[in-house]
């Protein structure tokens, strides 16, 4: 997005943006400024054969929706109230087998009308960036979950509601707007105050954890292993927010409580948050991978 001469806010290229179709009906949030100097000079960042991948790509994930929704029956459950009669472990899989449906939905329909704007010559922002299992800690979750709009809402509010400085308070009023965005219901509005309420510790503690330097191998281990329990602990409390959010609702929160707090739920939570462990340290690694990796080709590169 950049700076547009005076001539270029005319009242006939302002109701071009306000009505073209890619971006009015599902579409990513772009500026005028970005739409309007796409009008004269369309994007050149993509080629034919890359936005004939795009495409591609988006037809194989549609044919992975249709066999979700035919064989994986999570949202049946959600509707029925049948979750009610499930152990705990099976209640986790149905409110992480809809927080992926959900990811895959919205990511069919944001990318789609993306790939008609590419057609079309305008580059919009991508709304999913990164895949909902590649996310360890809320901070990136929001960032790669409707970007475009998360990019609005920085501009709009978290820069003018004091940003960085403030960002304990300006949680809570960002996500009870998006709540409300979204629809005026209860479920909602429990689902972004709880979604703040885990949102504060991760912020102390990364703020805590910036400050802290290992230089010890002793030093690097245990901080590499706490942000892994960390990350583990934040996808559980993402799981938790969700399942009140999309599944049970506030008016199931107390037969959720006195499942999870059975004698029977204590093995299933710890498997779950085992597994959630392991699964932020296979991220970590493999992302210090791809960085070693990148390096080294950089280097080689200019050599």
């Amino acid at each position: 997005e950049r700076g547009l001469s005076v001539d270029r806010y005319t009242f006939l290229t302002y109701l071009c943006y306000l009505t073209y179709a890619p971006l009015y009906i599902a579409g990513p949030i772009v500026g005028y400024n970005a739409f309007a100097a796409q009008l004269e000079v369309p994007q050149k960042n993509y080629s034919f054969a890359q936005i004939s991948l795009y495409g591609l790509r988006w037809i194989l994930n549609f044919l992975i929706m249709e066999g979700m929704t035919h064989f994986f029956h999570y949202n049946a459950f959600v509707v029925s109230r049948l979750w009610q009669h499930l152990s705990p472990f099976e209640i986790f899989i149905i409110s992480y087998g809809v927080l992926n449906f959900m990811w895959l939905k919205f990511f069919l329909i944001w990318r789609y009308f993306r790939f008609w704007s590419l057609v079309g010559g305008v580059e919009t922002p991508e709304n999913m960036p990164r895949c909902i299992n590649n996310c360890h800690d809320l901070e990136s979750f929001w960032k790669s979950w409707h970007a475009s709009f998360n990019r609005w809402l920085v501009r709009y509010l978290y820069i003018p509601l004091g940003g960085s400085r403030r960002k304990l308070l300006s949680i809570w009023v960002i996500f009870t707007f998006v709540a409300v965005w979204h629809d005026l219901e209860w479920k909602l509005v429990s689902w972004a105050w709880l979604t703040c309420l885990f949102f504060v510790p991760e912020i102390l503690v990364k703020s805590l954890s910036n400050k802290f330097q290992a230089s010890s191998s002793l030093g690097i281990l245990v901080h590499r292993e706490f942000k892994a329990i960390a990350g583990a602990v934040t996808i559980s409390c993402l799981m938790v927010a969700n399942l009140v959010g999309y599944v049970v609702g506030p008016s199931g929160i107390k037969v959720l409580l006195s499942k999870m707090a059975g004698k029977d739920a204590m093995p299933a939570l710890a498997y779950i948050f085992t597994t959630f462990y392991v699964g932020v340290k296979v991220i970590a690694h493999y992302s210090i991978s791809f960085t070693i990796c990148a390096l080294f080709t950089d280097s080689w590169i200019e050599r």
